[in-house]
């Protein structure tokens, strides 16, 4: 009678000659093409039944270890570092890789086997680094890298798990970064007008480019016209090589002949990254000064001038070596008297800056080269809030509970703070009115003569034939019959530039409510209620009515910034009005 035989492909278990039990496995298929039957050995049978399950199971889950080579720690994160990631990486990503992998993960981890490395060992030996004077930031270097090379390890079925993914990563606490104040930055602009390349600095500080995006800066990136820099690459950190052969017994770096085996840019990163920054004019100037400047420059070098094209150059045309120009940072924080801080640092009071004026995150993300998905994440961390941001919101609180109007202070360090003017107002003051127009048209009250006088002669030049005088009215007379009460009294003469405003009106199902008058319009700065007008290119909010209408309000000097953000306010009053509680309106609802 025929035995009866496996199915091909299953696995077995038998006793074998030499007494024990055996198990083979099939668990996928070799280069080559044959099966890649494993084998166990036991004592018993049910233990080598249970081995035999255990095997099978880690076939049909996470898979098995592919057969072949037998990696060490050393030979793959060698293997994993020069032939896979080197060639899919970016430059100072694979410089970062090989300082971890070199000089921390193969002296102290590299006689493992790869398949016996465990989260034990991992985490004994982040701790050693501590231990041995390592930064926690290193450390934690040092583990995302292991991280990264066994996740490829594991992708490749050399691992069946990852044991760095199952360690706990070192603690890494994340150092607040201090944002430079206005009067700090000031100083540091000042300085910076002293030193050669002073538009490089201004650049940093004003717009907050990367350190990589003002040294990759060629003067085909600037329009002078339209008044725009397009950032479109980054410099890169120069890597040498010998040139002598190695006979200078120096660091390639230091070798009298060395050759540069690094390309100078790459493009950005992402597409976030290439983006146009408006420009000021003030810095505008700067960038025309000092392309002449160059121009003479390359008067004087003569023969010696290599012609590459970028804005912030050696006395030769080469690109500015980023290790020079982070020296020439700290020598600038020196002459300037400024509290030491990294280079990067400039960055997050740039962003500081935009945070203070008010500017839109969309606006804020384009200028500073977000990607869309990580924006809100970049924001939290790069935009601090100063005394300043939180002066502004106390007031705007005790405006809208107590019916206060904020108004300008400019004596606090680090720029204008808002705070209450009836604390600005004495209690008995009088209230001097610009009375403009026919039959009392318009009342404009100031604490000052001098400001009502300057705005009724304005009022006569800019409306010929109609009336214009001042009249002394008492507070109280003010509040009782004047229209805006408090909140209309002026301290100072406005601002006569032309302000853009944009208004709409949405039902809480997104749709739009007629609101009965244009949806855009502009007005003279001077003649908007109270000290409610902005001097900013264009700010905006959305906000819910007690009658549950959400309203999109947006106004500025910059009419097409107007525009643009017009859109984005009512796409966001229509996600607000559909989507009460993610905005935290669900309380005015009930």
């Amino acid at each position: 009678m025929a035995k009866n035989r496996q199915p091909n492909g299953a696995s077995s278990i038998y006793l074998g000659k030499d007494g024990r039990w055996h198990g083979r496995v099939t668990v996928g298929v070799k280069d080559d093409g044959t099966p890649d039957r494993r084998h166990i050995s036991r004592k018993t049978r049910s233990e080598a039944t249970k081995a035999v399950r255990e095997l099978e199971r880690q076939r049909d889950s996470t898979g098995v270890r592919k057969a072949g080579q037998t990696w060490t720690v050393t030979t793959w994160l060698t293997h994993w570092v020069e032939n896979i990631a080197a060639p899919n990486v970016g430059e100072n990503t694979i410089d970062g890789y090989r300082v971890a992998v070199y000089h921390h993960l193969i002296p102290g981890l590299g006689a493992h086997r790869l398949e016996k490395l465990e989260p034990e060992h991992l985490e004994r030996f982040y701790q050693k680094m501590r231990a041995n004077g390592s930064a926690a930031g290193t450390a934690h270097q040092a583990h995302r890298t292991v991280n990264t090379a066994l996740n490829e390890a594991v992708r490749r079925r050399h691992l069946t798990t990852n044991p760095a993914s199952i360690a706990k990563a070192p603690k890494l606490e994340e150092e607040e970064v201090e944002p430079y104040s206005l009067e700090e930055v000031q100083r540091l602009l000042a300085e910076a007008t002293k030193v050669r390349n002073t538009a490089r600095w201004v650049i940093a500080l004003a717009l907050g480019l990367r350190q990589g995006e003002v040294l990759g800066l060629k003067w085909e990136d600037v329009d002078f016209e339209v008044g725009v820099i397009l950032v479109r690459r980054g410099r890169l950190r120069p890597r040498y090589k010998h040139g002598c052969g190695d006979k200078c017994g120096r660091k390639p770096g230091y070798c009298p002949q060395k050759i540069n085996v690094r390309r100078e840019t790459k493009d950005t990163k992402t597409r976030a990254g290439k983006r146009p920054i408006g420009v000021p004019e003030e810095l505008l100037g700067l960038l025309r000064q000092h392309k002449e400047k160059q121009e003479r420059e390359r008067v004087l070098a003569r023969d010696l001038w290599l012609e590459k094209g970028y804005v912030f150059t050696s006395p030769t045309g080469e690109p500015l070596n980023p290790n020079t120009d982070f020296h020439r940072w700290k020598d600038l924080l020196k002459a300037a008297k400024v509290r030491d801080g990294r280079l990067h640092d400039a960055r997050h009071s740039a962003a500081t800056v935009l945070l203070l004026l008010g500017v839109p995150d969309t606006v804020v993300d384009r200028i500073m080269g977000w990607e869309p998905g990580k924006s809100a994440r970049m924001r939290s961390r790069y935009q601090h809030l100063t005394s300043p941001v939180l002066q502004q919101t106390a007031a705007k609180v005790g405006a809208l509970i107590w019916g206060s109007t904020p108004d300008q202070l400019t004596s606090a360090p680090g720029g204008p703070v808002l705070c209450l003017s009836r604390n600005s107002i004495p209690a008995g003051a009088d209230v001097y009115v610009a009375c403009l127009g026919k039959h009392g048209g318009r009342y404009i009250p100031f604490l000052h003569n001098e400001h009502a006088q300057a705005v009724a002669s304005q009022w006569g030049a800019d409306h010929p034939g109609e009336p214009a005088h001042v009249e002394k009215w008492d507070r109280r007379q003010w509040e009782r019959e004047g229209p805006g009460g408090i909140q209309a009294i002026r301290d100072r003469v406005p601002d006569r530039r032309l302000i853009h405003h944009a208004h709409a009106v949405f039902l809480p199902g997104g749709e739009r409510l007629n609101i009965g008058h244009d949806e855009q319009w502009s007005v003279m700065a001077w003649e908007y209620e109270a000290n409610l007008y902005t001097d900013l290119p264009v700010r905006w909010n959305t906000g819910r009515r007690p009658g549950q209408e959400v309203e999109a309000q947006v106004r500025g000097t910059d009419q097409h910034a107007v525009a643009a953000a017009f859109a984005e306010a009512c796409a966001q009053a229509v996600d607000r009005a559909r989507n009460p509680g993610n905005y935290g309106d669900t309380m005015m609802l009930l």
